[in-house]
């Protein structure tokens, strides 16, 4: 009886623990438009390339990132005249480490 308590409890822990972890990650940007978290869920399981293990993951994000995305509407509409050039941290990665490649090591 413990162990199937333990085994619920856990599985529930792990299904909250991931859900709306795409629109989280999509809301850290710059605006975007809406439904960012529906839109990034449902691309990782359209994409081929997808990693097997991601997939499940990415199904079970997809209705808690509906209903945040849901609850986040005010928030974006709010946002939706910020600037879109902004970057995100992604971007600023990405830009930091072509600049690396760009530049020629230093000669000793």
């Amino acid at each position: 009886m413990l162990r199937k308590v333990l085994f619920v409890v856990t599985a529930g822990c792990t299904v909250l623990g991931t859900s709306g972890c795409s629109s989280v990650m999509t809301h850290t940007g710059p605006y975007q438009g809406y439904y960012l978290g529906t839109r990034a869920s449902m691309q990782v399981l359209r994409d081929k390339d997808s990693n097997w293990c991601i997939r499940p993951l990415a199904a079970i994000d997809l209705p808690f990132s509906a209903v945040l995305d849901t609850v986040l509407l005010p928030y974006d509409y709010f946002r939706r005249d910020s600037n879109t050039d902004e970057e995100s941290p992604r971007s600023r990665m990405l830009h930091s480490h072509q600049h690396e490649r760009a530049t020629p090591p230093k000669g000793d």
